[in-house]
């Protein structure tokens, strides 16, 4: 089951306490909250919440994962090969499918088929 973001959570516990009302059932925004959780699988409105700004908080990455970016102003695709560090200050290295000239001159070409770089939250 996909996990929605925190925004559309809340906006489906509004979405619902409305609905609810307009068929005169009351609930309370904190209910409705409770009961968002529930149908996402999470013991309480708290759990979700925590495990929804995780989510949006730092960018999940893995080993083998395809990624694409630039380097030196050159776009590049490749495979994540190695990861480490913590969550909050990640060291990644990355195998290009096509090496990349870091260098701009006519007549010296340095290519890189690997590159390494970090990720911070």
């Amino acid at each position: 089951m996909t996990q929605p973001s925190l925004e559309t959570a809340k906006a489906q516990a509004k979405a619902l306490r409305q609905a609810l009302q307009a068929s005169g059932s009351v609930i309370s925004h904190a209910q409705a909250l409770e009961l968002i959780a529930r149908q996402h699988r999470a013991r309480d409105w708290n759990t979700l919440h925590a495990r929804l700004s995780q989510q949006t908080a730092q960018p999940v990455l893995a080993f083998g994962d395809r990624v694409s970016g630039y380097y030196l102003g050159q776009a590049y695709t490749g495979e994540i090969i190695a990861l480490s560090g913590s969550a909050g200050h990640r060291h990644v290295e990355i195998k290009l499918d096509q090496p990349v000239d870091t260098v701009r001159f006519e007549t010296f070409s340095n290519w890189r088929h690997r590159v390494r770089t970090s990720v911070q939250k």
